[in-house]
């Protein structure tokens, strides 16, 4: 048997790409026969309950005589209201996502000597192991900045002695490790994937142990390592809001059906880095961008209500932008009235780009924010409310602050591995038993038949 040539390999998959297509289509109709709740949703769109966390309450609505009443969303992170956490730590000129990766952790504040002994902690974790950088980063890169982290956080369970311990003090010294590193890894590919695909110089910068996680990430992105005082709080605030979103979000109840199984700790978190790549989760900040790109081209006043509402309208039926009829950055699946992560990045990406100069843009936000909504409601016959989300808000502040397109799902990553994290070690602590929901068979029933007679 000799092999095939290239052009006969392309057919013959094209060939079975057919089969494969035909043979494994279920008829849609079923799953309203059997009662399957498709992507775990009711027809109401809420989740179905699938289990329970402590580590922070995801809200949008309330239940009065049994029917689900809007409210203006809530976001609680242990307990405590994530409008107030920022409140707290802007008040006092700091930054915040160390005290909430301690929050999410370990479920209290921090005071002044807990905290500072926990930034010196990830401090020390934030080295990557000796020759890692040279021997797994900058060899292996990737067009996608998320698969090199992936692979790379696989390979640090080469570098762990205790891989496969899951003891509570071994998962959380994993766990804080890879909080800690994470940022480095994610710059680090990128800055590799920077030099070998887009043909840019190599710089790499060492993280200083006294600075942030955000400055720390500012830094080692910039080659002239330079950064405003706000674009590194705004940075830190995003992080913050990213860090954690219950447990049902897509690549957090991936780390709860991985950790279930009882696997270590690098493969829990690879497994959610690859949920978190795919576009219908971590993407769609990017996707605002790229469609305020679009309007800025194709309306001529920004300031212009019906004009900027006229382009809008073409987005709902599809003529314009990707096709999809959908105006990304608005509505979210649980949050009808407001967004509150996106109440608090609008205020503060606001200020950003008074410091920046593009007051214009701000408007064009301000405006397509206030419009959108009525005409979504009116063009699709919706009756509850919709709202920005905070990828509305988020992608133009990862533009003033001249994060790579690259970066951004890398960038939510970086934030999220503290609520990944948490809820890992909540799944050892409460779950003990492997997630297996059940899928009904509909297929029938066939005969062998024996090769000579096919």
């Amino acid at each position: 048997m000799s092999y095939l040539s290239q052009g006969d390999a392309a057919r013959e998959i094209h060939r079975l790409s057919e089969l494969c297509e035909n043979d494994n289509s279920i008829d849609p109709r079923l799953y309203d026969v059997y009662h399957v709740k498709r992507g775990l949703r009711e027809q109401n769109g809420k989740g179905v309950l699938t289990g329970l966390t402590e580590i922070s309450t995801v809200n949008g609505s309330r239940i009065e005589d049994g029917v689900p009443v809007p409210i203006p969303g809530e976001l609680k992170y242990r307990g405590i209201d994530v409008k107030k956490l920022v409140e707290g730590f802007t008040a006092d000129g700091r930054f915040g996502f160390e005290e909430t990766i301690y929050l999410l952790l370990f479920g209290s504040l921090p005071d002044t000597a807990e905290l500072e002994k926990f930034r010196r902690l990830l401090s020390y974790f934030r080295r990557l192991p000796n020759d890692f950088l040279e021997d797994v980063i900058l060899k292996s890169p990737n067009k996608d900045v998320m698969i090199t982290m992936a692979s790379d956080v696989l390979a640090l369970n080469a570098y762990d002695k205790r891989p496969d311990d899951l003891a509570i003090p071994n998962v959380l010294r994993q766990s804080i490790k890879l909080i800690a590193v994470l940022p480095m890894i994610a710059a680090y590919s990128y800055l590799s994937y920077r030099h070998i695909f887009m043909r840019r110089g190599l710089y790499i910068h060492n993280p200083k142990p006294e600075l942030s996680s955000a400055e720390n990430i500012l830094r080692i992105l910039r080659q002239d390592k330079k950064f405003t005082e706000l674009e590194a709080r705004i940075l830190d605030i995003i992080l913050v809001l990213h860090a954690e979103h219950g447990g049902g979000n897509n690549s957090t109840f991936t780390t709860h059906v991985v950790t279930s199984s009882g696997t270590d700790t690098y493969s829990s978190v690879a497994a959610s880095l690859c949920s978190l790549k795919g576009p219908k989760h971590g993407g769609a900040n990017l996707k605002v961008m790229k469609m305020f790109e679009e309007i800025k081209k194709e309306v001529r006043d920004w300031n212009d209500e019906d004009e900027v509402g006229a382009y809008l309208l073409k987005i709902l039926r599809k003529e314009a932008f990707d096709g999809t009829g959908l105006i990304y950055g608005m509505g979210h699946a649980v949050y009808t009235i407001s967004d509150p992560r996106a109440e608090i990045l609008e205020k503060y990406t606001m200020e950003l780009a008074e410091e920046k100069g593009r007051q214009d843009e701000a408007k064009l936000y301000h405006l397509v924010a206030r419009i959108a909504p009525d005409l979504m409601r009116s063009e699709r016959k919706m009756y509850k409310p919709v709202s920005p989300n905070i990828d509305f808000y988020s992608g133009f502040a990862y533009n003033m602050l001249n994060i790579p397109d690259e970066f951004i799902t890398p960038l939510f990553a970086i934030a999220r591995i503290a609520g990944w994290s948490a809820h890992r070690i909540e799944e050892l602590t409460s779950a003990g038993k492997i997630i297996r929901p059940a899928y009904m068979s509909v297929a029938n029933d066939a005969e062998y038949i024996p090769l000579s007679e096919r």
